[in-house]
Order: C-alpha cells, then structure tokens, then sequence
C-alpha cells in the first residue's frame, strides 16, 4: 500500500460515519416531529369531541384515536380474557400461513418487547415498538462500534508509521555502513594478497588463507547489511552448497581439543534448489549454528546441518545439536526480540533469523521437537 493511502482511507470511512450520524439524526429529529403533530391532532380531536353533543360524537372520536394510533406504527394485538386474538395492527402477516397461529406468535414476541397492558373488559393489549425505536437502539450502537473501530485503526497508524519511520532510519544506517566498510575491505584484500605473494613458510601462508576467509565473511556481511530494507531477492539457491560453506567455515572456528565441537552435515545427494536470496539465507543459518555452537560451549558436542526437499514442495533446511537444549518454559520467547539466556547476548539473533526467513522468504522458522538438544528447521516454500 502506498504511503498515505491508510490515512486516506481512514478519513473516508470518519466522513462516512460523521455523514451518516448527521443524515440518521435528522432523520429521527422528522419523525419525533410527525409523532409530535400526530399527538397533538389526536388531543384536539379529543376536545372537539368533549365539546361536540351529538349522539355519536364520541364512537367516532375514538374510530379516529384508533386510526391514529395505527398510523404511528405501533405493532399491536389485542387478546380476549381466553388469550383469544380480536384486532391487530402493524404487523407483517404472512396471508400463506394460518393467521391465528402467526398472530399467537406475535403475541410472545411482542411481549418481550414490552409488558402487556390488561384491561377487565376488553382482555390484554399486547404492543411493541416503532421503528423508530428499534433503529434508536441499533444506530447508536453501530456508530459507536464504527468509532472504535477508526480509532483503533488510527491508533495502529500512527504506531506502524513511526516503526515505519524507525525502520528506515535504521536501514538507512546500515546501508551507510556497508558502504564506509567497503573501501577498508579493498585495502585489506590488497594487503592480504601482498603476504601471500611474500609468505616465507608453510604456516604463514596458512595462516594468511584463513584471514582471506575471515576478509570475504566480512565483505559478505557488508552486504548483509545492504540487503536491509529492500525488496526481497528471488534467486535461484543451492541450499546444499550453501550448507557446506557454513560448515566449512566455522569447522576451522570451533573447538578442536577441549570440549570439542564436530560440525557435521548430513548427505544431499541431489540439488536442493530454493528461492530467495542467498545472502541473507547465509545470515539465519549462521544466527542458528552459532546459537548451537553457544549451547556446547564447555561440554561439547555434535551440530549437525542438512537439506532436504520436502514432498508437498518447498526444503528445509536443519541445524540440530546435542547440547542441553532449551527448557520448556522458555521455547515460547526465544523468538522474542531482546530475549536471551546468555548474560553477554543481545537477544537479537534468533528473532533477526525468524524474521529473514518469513518477511523475506515467506517461509517458517521453528523449534522442532527432539530426543536431545535443540534443533531449528526452516522450511521455505
């Protein structure tokens, strides 16, 4: 949705309500007006008849105080002392049905609107309300309810567009970064391939291969940051030559002799081809094995990576370890930002990796259930 578009649309739908309160009151003010020229004629009638001697002076004031109270709209049913309709008024018969069973039912409903008024002589009259009633207690209520709702809709603008702000801000920053970072990066190559060209023995030269490793991460999470805040890549990944590289990294990175620390990777005989974009792929599988290589730090253990094609479509791509895994009650925030069990960590791993995978990827990331340790699957589409 284009920027503004939300703010548009919420105005619109308050001049709507603020149109349809105005045109609804004026309305109701009309009819209070009809109900008030309606009753006035019918007490004037009253005192013409008071005042009128003939002999039938009074039947037809009270045939026209009839007619007047039908015309109000006021559903009625007037019952003998057996419970027996005699007259009715306003009510939306069906001539297909039986009108004795149709008006005992009007009787009920009727009833539940309001308490019906005995007379000795002439049994119960049995009344509801006028439309103009019942829309009195819908309208408002609907009003309100659309109030609520912009409200609402207005407070989540508000709150999304400063994130929203925030956000670009951010990205702004890390872009800036990426870029201060790339003429340094240049300059490191270039002394990288100097001792490489002068290295004097065999651990100098290997030495120097694994700084040339470590200069191309950084150069990759240089571009890590220069993803942020642009549209999502759709290439074509090798998920398992992406694993293998994430393996082969950090095998000359972890522990070797105390407490040590194997990375394996499970066999992908065939390609594990998915869409997205391998960079930031790179980023979440990283976040998930150094949170693993974290939970065998001073025991260790076994991490193990994999990539499988799924059969309704789509992979998933695995890390697992065998460390002490994480208690039950915490499994539900780990994925929170800010959250960690670690003294030193910032708590921004696991929710960075969660959100690369389902923003950017339109896929899942989740805690799998195990015998032993933690394992993490992301299944992308």
């Amino acid at each position: 949705m284009r920027r503004g578009a939300p703010e548009v649309i919420v105005g619109i739908l308050l001049a709507v309500l603020l149109a349809s309160y105005v045109v609804y009151t004026r309305r109701v003010v009309r009819d209070l007006r009809i109900e008030a020229e309606r009753s006035s004629r019918m007490y004037a009638r009253v005192l013409r008849a008071q005042t009128d001697t003939s002999a039938d002076a009074g039947t037809e004031a009270l045939f026209d105080l009839t007619r007047s109270i039908t015309a109000q709209g006021v559903p009625i049913i007037v019952t003998d002392v057996h419970g027996r309709p005699t007259y009715h008024a306003n009510l939306p018969l069906d001539t297909a049905q039986d009108e004795q069973m149709q008006l005992r039912r009007f009787v009920r409903e009727l009833d539940q609107q309001n308490a019906p008024v005995a007379d000795s002589l002439v049994g119960k009259i049995h009344f509801g309300n006028t439309p103009l009633v019942k829309w009195l207690r819908v309208i408002p209520a609907l009003q309100a309810l659309s109030a609520f709702i912009l409200l609402i809709a207005g407070i989540y603008i508000v709150r999304t567009r400063g994130n929203a702000e925030r956000e670009r801000v951010w990205a702004g920053m890390a872009r800036e970064s990426a870029h201060q970072l790339g003429t340094p990066l240049s300059s490191l190559a270039g002394w990288i391939e100097l001792l490489e060209d002068r290295a004097p023995d065999e651990g100098t030269r290997k030495a120097v291969a694994y700084m040339r490793a470590d200069l191309e991460r950084l150069d990759r999470v240089a571009h890590r940051f220069e993803r942020i805040g642009r549209e999502p890549r759709r290439d074509s990944v090798d998920a398992g030559a992406l694993i293998d590289r994430i393996a082969t990294y950090f095998r000359a990175r972890v522990p070797r002799l105390a407490h040590a620390v194997r990375i394996d990777v499970d066999a992908h005989p065939e390609a594990v081809d998915v869409r997205g974009d391998a960079v930031l792929l790179e980023w979440a599988l990283e976040v998930l094995v150094k949170n693993s290589i974290d939970a065998l730090a001073g025991r260790g253990g076994t991490i193990r990576l994999g990539a499988t094609q799924r059969p309704e479509g789509g992979a998933c791509l695995r890390v697992a370890d065998d460390g002490p895994g994480i208690p039950r009650d915490l499994r539900g925030r780990i994925f929170e930002p800010g959250f960690s069990t670690k003294t030193s960590g910032w708590g921004i791993g696991l929710s960075l990796a969660r959100r690369i995978v389902e923003e950017n990827h339109g896929g899942t990331l989740q805690l799998a259930s195990a015998d032993r340790g933690a394992t993490f699957e992301i299944i992308l589409p």
